[in-house]
């Protein structure tokens, strides 16, 4: 089956190294500018037209009579400036704002050619609003138009006082500029807020799934850590049994210290085989699977005669409509069983000991209990906070599957496990199994 090729996609603005923008700015701010001075009348109040529009429209345009002044090595360097102010956005964007609105509001007021000279003025603006600056955006932006109109309105000439020069040459503001430059102030600081939601909603999304990646992560290592105690505890604990047994009777008894080393073979094999296929679970992907069958309750008969092998006598029942479980529930039952086995061999105490096994197949779930007339176990003997290691490895397997498992000392004496496990709709239908 093919595959579409992959789409190389272009990194977001805020990946880019932080003199991208700055040097597109300054390019397009210049050229836009020195465009601007040559595309219509300089000197916009020789026309003698009635002007109307955006204030940052050029004179070719039809646009307001503004900017008259032509383009010297200060405006040229006010042009250069905000963008190399815009180095700093990143790690100081308050004061980056407030030095390229002053930059821009000194252009304006030498009322050099209108063009594209605001433009670093809106970088700056979306970059405080993105780092978490609103408030000192928008109040800045504010006290900012205020302060800028106000002056022009106080210090603003006539087209005839204008044509004389003067520092501030600039015009006084009319209505329809002031609403202008408020309306662009706006749509600036709107578009950053957008811009904004956008990237925190990009970057909780990034965490949650992170966080999903980490906790599938720790699930996996549990359920590893599961499967490596079950299949070493069992077999280490028979082969443990076996070996003493085989050693205290080899010179008395040869025959039965043959079949004690016998049931040794057996279970190292069993364990190797076990261990292959946990293993083989942890391969890189591309790697052969392993061949070997996943444990389940279809080798129950197996792993009750290696038990018996072992020494124990084993009593096994199985009710109800027997019927393959998914995968979860099966693996699961049958760890219990083979942990229960391995307590029973470990704590039941000397002499003869019975343990025995039940499965019942119910209409929605499947319950085990293994029971023993033992002396019992301990739940301290291998934890101090009293969850030995397999007791607290069958309860989480039965948690995992939104199953109930307890465990304790029998009244008459002994010891009992019992679980109960959804059986699903059939392999791979376990509760919250993708």
């Amino acid at each position: 089956m093919s595959t579409s090729p992959v789409r190389p996609h272009w990194p977001r603005p805020s990946a880019w190294p932080v003199w991208v923008v700055p040097v597109l700015l300054a390019f397009v701010q210049v050229v836009g500018s020195l465009g601007a001075e040559h595309g219509g009348p300089r000197h916009g109040w020789d026309s003698g037209r009635e002007s109307s529009g955006p204030p940052w429209a050029d004179g070719g345009s039809g646009g307001l009579d503004v900017g008259h002044r032509e383009l010297g090595p200060l405006g040229l360097a006010l042009l250069l400036a905000g963008p190399a102010l815009l180095l700093l956005r990143r790690r100081r964007p308050v004061f980056t704002l407030a030095a390229v609105a002053a930059v821009t509001a000194l252009y304006l007021l030498r009322a050099y050619t209108y063009g594209p000279a605001p433009f670093s003025l809106a970088v700056a603006l979306m970059a405080a609003v993105v780092a978490g600056h609103r408030l000192a955006a928008w109040a800045g932006t504010g006290v900012g138009l205020a302060a800028y109109l106000g002056l022009t309105a106080l210090i603003g000439g006539s087209e005839q006082q204008r044509g004389h020069g003067g520092v501030f040459p600039v015009e006084r503001p009319s209505l329809t500029d002031v609403a202008f430059v408020v309306g662009w102030a706006l749509v600036v600081l709107v578009t950053s807020e957008l811009v904004r939601m956008r990237a925190q909603r990009a970057a909780e999304a990034a965490r949650i799934r992170a966080e999903k990646e980490r906790r599938e992560a720790s699930e996996e290592r549990l359920r590893m850590a599961r499967e490596l105690h079950d299949v070493l505890a069992h077999n280490i604990s028979m082969i443990n049994v076996q070996a003493g047994v085989a050693l205290h009777l080899m010179d008395q008894n040869p025959e039965q210290a043959r079949t004690a080393l016998a049931a040794i073979k057996d279970a190292s094999k069993e364990a190797l085989t076990e261990m292959r296929g946990v293993i083989g679970a942890l391969r890189a992907e591309g790697e052969s699977a392993p061949r070997s069958p996943t444990a389940g309750l279809d080798r129950l008969d197996d792993l009750l005669d290696r038990a018996r092998s072992a020494g124990l006598r084993v009593d096994a029942e199985v009710t109800g409509e027997r019927r393959p479980p998914h995968s979860g529930a099966d693996l699961a039952a049958f760890r219990i069983v083979q942990e229960s086995l391995t307590n029973v061999g470990r704590h039941a105490g000397p002499g003869p000991v019975t343990a025995r096994v039940r499965i019942a197949y119910g209409e929605h779930d499947i319950e085990v209990r293994v029971e023993d007339d033992g002396r019992g176990v301990s739940l301290l003997d291998d934890d101090p906070d009293g969850t030995g290691s397999g007791i607290r490895g069958m309860r989480e397997r039965a948690a995992a599957l939104g199953g109930e498992f307890e465990a304790g000392p029998r009244p008459g004496g002994g010891f009992r496990v019992r679980a109960r496990l959804p059986l699903g709709d059939g392999p791979g239908d376990a509760p919250g199994e993708r």
